[in-house]
């Protein structure tokens, strides 16, 4: 009976691991699904629309194939469709369930400054693209893109784009079942070959001796031992046994050798999918602000991407001193001060540097919700090593230009940013907004207001001291300053502190709680003039003012010198029906520039 039931156990796991094999080969359908794209036109680039990518789910693997180096990003549709305006290009779309190809004609091509001749674009680099990608002959790369998402693929720029294109998608076919009839007929196969050497066993053991020997006298009885001793009878049928095991034994392993290669050629499709675990909990919802409806103008590795070239560049720049260099990625206040420095530092050896633009670890991004140009977004970087925070704005002008940097300062202690997440972004708020207790266009008039008069200033109700460690720091440099100034020229001079709005526009984008944060610059003057005619103001010598006179160009004046320093500043300003008070956020200060008093 054991026979038996081992038969039918092989039987059953020659079944079972055959149709499990069969459905990971000759069974399974086709394990992807590709789309050739045949364009009729050549152009530069060749646009390549988020509903053929998104025409089937899963993951979708481009493959280009051209001479030279190819090159591929992907951004956002319109993003990619505005860079695109300048030039000629392939719209390759999905319609109805046919994939269509379109030439589209450039609306402005570029043209050089110095040749008056049509330029072509360098897609490379740009910062509208979410990710960029290029090879040699032939691009591979898997993606993953909504259908709100675009891929644009080209040459040099220049030269036709490559015109072998094919989107490849996977079927999704799965074997759920091959892994289990593969182990579960393994596993009987193991019983199988258990129930057989069993059986084996149990008939070797119950079968007996066949022949009869001849008739014995009782009275001579027949002693073995000795002569089965010689003839090796006690040995002979151990040795078999042993034999016999061994070759068991050696049947086995091949066995169990393909049994374990089978299983572990089984992949994760070749098995039941079991439910998830435990449902995860609703996060808390953040409500949309009404008529905020566009996408955020960058994503966090977008911004982070855009914030180290910008201090790639800027670093560059501060190496050579170069104003021509930091123009490529600093703009407005941001760029002023560091040109100043620039100069200070070429004339004197003692002048340091400022600060380089830090990159890691950003903590708050707030990207401007909008799909037009120019378009912002703010950008919070604390430094590990000394654990300062650094609040940014950068700015993009139109879709071919580069983010530049145009306010840059850190953040004190205790400030609180309620923004919106990144994901949603933030709407700009107009600088004459009469929904703020005061409107962006005026906040730096009013704080140089108070800057200057203190609590006697008519502003002074509507900002709240007690966050602004600045106006405590000005007035205390103030002091400092006319000391110093009264120790050698309190005979022959006066000196006169003021402050004004700067000529950069105000920044604003708008928070959750109705408020925004705005960066402005006032400007801090320093005036020194003589009191009598006779008199002059001399930078020179000791203990003298070489900084003034750098940036001015002579050593006395008999007018006087002004030294102007540019404060970026930023504030919360809150609704205008809430009860809070402006809020200070953050500063930096640097020397801007110093002139020679005009006569009057």
């Amino acid at each position: 009976m054991r026979f038996v039931w081992a038969v039918a156990a092989f039987v059953l796991a020659t079944v079972m691991i055959g149709a499990g094999i069969a459905q990971r080969t000759v069974l399974q359908g086709p394990k992807t699904e590709t789309q050739s794209i045949a364009l009729d036109d050549s152009a530069p680039y060749v646009l390549i629309d988020g509903a053929v990518l998104a025409h089937h789910p899963g993951a979708q693997t481009l493959r280009a194939q051209g001479d030279g180096e190819i090159f591929a990003a992907y951004g956002r549709t319109d993003d990619v469709l505005a860079w695109l305006a300048r030039s000629d290009y392939v719209h390759v779309q999905q319609k109805g369930g046919e994939v269509t190809t379109t030439r589209v004609a450039a609306q402005a091509p570029p043209t050089d400054a110095d040749t008056n001749e049509e330029a072509p674009l360098d897609p490379a680099g740009s910062d509208l693209w979410l990710d960029e990608f290029s090879q040699d002959d032939v691009l591979i790369q898997t993606l993953q893109l909504p259908a709100d998402m675009s891929v644009l693929v080209a040459g040099d720029g220049s030269s036709p784009a490559p015109a072998t294109l094919s989107v490849t998608w996977p079927t999704g076919v799965t074997t759920p079942w091959a892994g289990p009839l593969i182990v579960g007929g393994s596993i009987m196969l193991a019983i199988g070959i258990v129930l057989y050497i069993l059986g084996v066993r149990h008939a070797r053991r119950s079968r007996g001796p066949r022949r009869k020997g001849l008739p014995m006298l009782e009275t001579q009885p027949i002693d073995l031992t000795d002569e089965a001793a010689e003839k090796g009878v006690i040995s002979a049928s151990p040795t078999r046994r042993q034999l016999s095991g061994g070759k068991r034994a050696f049947l086995a392993i091949p066995i169990v050798t393909a049994t374990a290669l089978a299983v572990a050629g089984c992949s994760a499709d070749s098995w039941p999918q079991l439910p998830a675990g435990p449902t995860p909990t609703a996060s808390t919802t953040i409500i949309v602000p009404e008529g905020q409806d566009d996408p955020p103008a960058v994503t966090p590795p977008q911004a982070e991407r855009i914030l180290t070239k910008v201090a790639a560049q800027v670093a560059a720049a501060d190496e050579k001193s170069s104003a021509k260099e930091a123009e490529k990625r600093l703009t407005g206040a941001a760029l002023a001060v560091r040109k100043t420095n620039y100069k200070l530092r070429e004339d004197l050896d003692d002048q340091k540097p400022l600060a380089a633009i830090p990159t890691k670890d950003l903590e708050i991004l707030l990207p401007e919700a909008f799909t037009g140009w120019p378009r912002a977004f703010f950008a919070v970087v604390e430094d590990p090593s000394t654990s300062l925070a650094t609040i940014m704005t950068l700015t993009q002008q139109d879709p071919w230009a580069d983010y530049k940097l145009s306010y840059i300062a850190n953040l004190v202690a205790d400030a609180e940013l309620n923004v919106a997440p990144e994901y949603l972004g933030a709407r700009r708020v107009q600088p004459d907004s009469p929904f703020l207790l005061l409107p962006p266009q005026e906040l730096a008039a009013a704080y140089a207001d108070v800057l200057d008069k203190g609590d006697d200033s008519t502003y002074a109700k509507l900002f709240d001291e007690e966050t602004d460690s600045f106006r405590a720091s000005v007035d205390e440099n103030r002091a400092s300053i006319l000391e110093q100034f009264n120790k050698t020229g309190a005979k022959t001079g006066k000196m006169a502190f003021t402050a004004s709005a700067g000529d950069d526009e105000p920044l604003a984008m708008s928070t959750v709680d109705s408020g925004a944060i705005v960066a402005v610059t006032v400007d801090e003057n320093v005036t020194v003039t003589p009191t009598n005619d006779d008199a002059v103001i001399k930078v020179d010598g000791k203990p003298g003012n070489p900084v003034v006179k750098t940036l001015t160009g002579v050593t006395q004046s008999s007018t006087g010198f002004t030294t102007t320093y540019s404060d970026q500043l930023f504030f919360f300003i809150p609704a205008e029906s809430s009860t809070e008070r402006i809020r200070f956020l953050g500063y930096s200060s640097d020397i801007l520039s110093a002139k020679v008093v005009k006569k009057k």
